[in-house]
């Protein structure tokens, strides 16, 4: 185990990747997987189907995240499952990960609740074994739907997990500096609590917006997101429109809200990038990604006074890390602010590194309660090479 965390992330994608495996109705293309005839008629839908090879495990895991990139034009989406293989030789029963669609004509965005076994249960956006079983392989399932009659097809072109096993511990040794000092990216800046108590039918704003608000700041930085034609539906007078735009396309109908991990990249991937729920080991690992021009959207929970500079706690809470001081603090763009000037903050390395790798934490009455330790969204050009750190080998094959 690596820092507390054995991480294992593996996707496929590209024509190679996906002539392997099982399919029925597909056709595989340069752009990637999308319907080419059709196998299956139910639900006011037409449906194909793509199963991957199992991905073999180098050690036991007890957590998997799936996520996505696909491009889903009015009248199609596309469903993504989990099978998994336990370390007694068992297969688990195919749990879904997730129904997307971008625009939701034909069909609401959403995970699915209530998938529980004997095996494992599926947490909105996260496979977790029960007490004693482990993983050591998995294969996904990705249904591509569209509505009946028509011509239009989604197109998926990536999906991958991060497989982990993650320890219990409260406290995580600080990784010492590298290659991110001194090094602070241009990524824009937006403050969730702007929104506070608008858009209700998307999470309200305020508190629950921090994922699409950092997902929109890495989208916008790429040069990517939405156009003045896609935001007209939004008041002119409302500010930072992209963010109430990134929060429609992210909200989960079952969990109520935007918070969603794979919801959040395959946004992203709507408009030409590459997106990955992973975790990283260090923040020397994330210094790796700043270096290459790469933000990492962070996971962290705490509790008041565990984070200096912070003037808030959370259960959970995604924020931009965007660069590191000359002595290796942590640089965020941390959406927790009333406004844009108030979003960029300097975190001491120890307490943040603290707070965003640790497997649990105390609450504020003194319970342990599992944290997302290490939790990131990659985001990044298609073409782009992210850097290869320890098990990850993040170029597309």
């Amino acid at each position: 185990m690596v820092s507390g965390v054995d991480i294992d992330y593996h996707s496929w994608s590209g024509e190679a990747d996906f002539r392997g495996g099982e399919s029925s109705g597909i056709e595989v293309t340069g752009a990637g997987l999308r319907v080419g005839s059709i196998t299956g008629v139910g639900d006011g839908g037409e449906y194909a189907w793509w199963t991957s090879p199992e991905h073999e495990l180098p050690f036991t895991a007890d957590d998997l995240v799936v996520s996505w990139n696909a491009v889903t034009p009015p009248g199609t989406w596309l469903t993504v499952e989990a099978q998994a293989r336990t370390d007694s030789g068992q297969q688990t029963p195919w749990y879904s990960m997730g129904r997307w669609s971008f625009d939701e004509t034909d069909m609401r965005r959403t995970s699915v609740s209530g998938q529980r076994d004997e095996l494992a249960r599926v947490e909105v956006d996260r496979l977790v074994t029960a007490d004693g079983v482990r993983l050591r392989g998995y294969r996904v399932r990705v249904t591509l739907g569209r509505a009946e009659g028509t011509e239009a097809t989604p197109t998926l072109t990536a999906v991958g997990a991060v497989a982990s096993t993650v320890d219990d511990r409260t406290e995580v040794p600080t990784s010492p500096p590298g290659p991110g000092l001194g090094i602070e990216l241009p990524v824009p800046r937006y403050a969730q609590y702007v929104h506070r108590g608008h858009f209700p039918e998307y999470g309200g704003g305020g508190e629950g917006w921090c994922s699409p608000a950092s997902t929109e700041m890495v989208v916008e930085y790429w040069g990517a997101g939405p156009t003045k034609t896609e935001l007209a539906w939004i008041p002119r007078e409302h500010p930072d429109r992209t963010v109430v735009y990134a929060a429609r396309h992210t909200f989960d109908h079952a969990y109520g809200g935007t918070g969603n991990w794979p919801f959040n990249v395959a946004y992203a991937s709507q408009y030409g990038l590459r997106g990955r729920v992973t975790r990283l080991a260090s923040l020397r690992d994330v210094e790796h990604h700043i270096a290459h021009g790469i933000p990492v959207i962070a996971s962290v929970s705490f509790t008041s006074g565990e984070l200096t500079g912070a003037d808030y706690d959370t259960a959970g809470h995604l924020l931009v890390i965007v660069g590191f001081t000359d002595t290796g603090d942590v640089i965020a763009h941390d959406p927790a602010a009333e406004t844009a000037a108030a979003v960029r903050r300097v975190y001491p390395r120890g307490e943040f590194e603290t707070v965003w790798r640790r497997g649990r934490r105390r609450n504020a009455d003194g319970d342990l309660v599992d944290t997302n330790a290490g939790v990131v969204y990659l985001i990044a050009p298609a073409g782009k090479p992210l850097p290869s750190i320890g098990r990850h080998a993040y170029a597309d094959r």
